[in-house]
């Protein structure tokens, strides 16, 4: 169950900030990508080496994880997978199949649904399940955009649109507060993923911006899980889990 204390609203400078911080993130992206550098692994010696290997290195990105700003804080990870015999149609195909996300990245997602499509721009709903220490129950909603660079490269941005925490999750007495009110633990999650196609395989890669509460000393034996190793947590398992789903597709 969530604590009692500690609810709080997302304030517009906390968020001006996150936005701020996204635009330059967005910013650099492109212009890695006009200089020829698709991959973030494509940069680091250490990463390929980690991808060549089968194995899910998440490293941070930029600078020093979290990133704080007002009463708030910015966690930045980035990290990839290589799934042998995975072709570019069929991860694509389950990324896109948001109504079995819930099968596929459970326990962390609850419930999923496909709300919508308009060619490559997919509207999605997503029910987290946040637990360490203290259980978060979270209704997000997504936009995401994808786009083929070739036939050999694709790339995807989702941006949370909405995200409700869910007091009694499950009961009959199930609550939703108001957008960017509760206990903060995600006020914000952008998502950029990248694909590339090898002969034996695709490497799969995604950059996760988040943004929650900071840590108030009262608060701190509660709220420190949560917002410091969560971010990380939920990205190693959103690949691991990736790349079990695509494995048992490709085989």
């Amino acid at each position: 169950m969530a604590p009692k204390a500690g609810l709080l609203g997302l304030q517009a400078e906390t968020a001006l900030a996150f936005d701020a911080y996204i635009g330059e993130a967005e910013a650099q992206m492109q212009a890695l990508l006009q200089e020829g550098a698709f991959l973030w692994s494509d940069a680091a010696l250490e990463r390929i080496s980690s991808r060549e290997k089968g194995e899910i290195p998440v490293q941070l990105w930029a600078g020093n994880s979290p990133v704080p700003v007002p009463h708030g804080l910015i966690h930045d990870w980035v990290g990839g997978v290589f799934v042998l015999a995975a072709t570019m149609e069929k991860t694509l195909a389950l990324f896109q199949d948001y109504d079995n996300h819930k099968n596929i990245y459970r326990p962390e997602v609850v419930d999923s649904k496909l709300l919508g499509r308009c060619g490559d721009d997919f509207q999605a709903y997503l029910r987290l399940l946040k637990k360490k220490i203290v259980t978060v129950v979270l209704d997000t909603y997504h936009e995401a955009h994808y786009s083929r660079l070739d036939r050999y490269r694709a790339c995807c941005s989702s941006r949370s649109t909405r995200i409700q925490e869910v007091q009694d999750a499950g009961k009959a007495g199930e609550k939703l507060l108001a957008p960017d009110t509760g206990h903060g633990f995600l006020w914000r999650l952008y998502s950029y993923w990248k694909f590339r196609e090898r002969e034996d395989g695709t490497v799969i890669e995604c950059r996760a911006i988040s943004l929650t509460r900071d840590i108030p000393a009262a608060l701190k034996l509660i709220v420190q899980p949560m917002v410091r190793s969560l971010p990380r947590d939920s990205l190693v398992r959103t690949l691991a889990a990736t790349r079990q789903a695509l494995a048992e597709r490709a085989g």
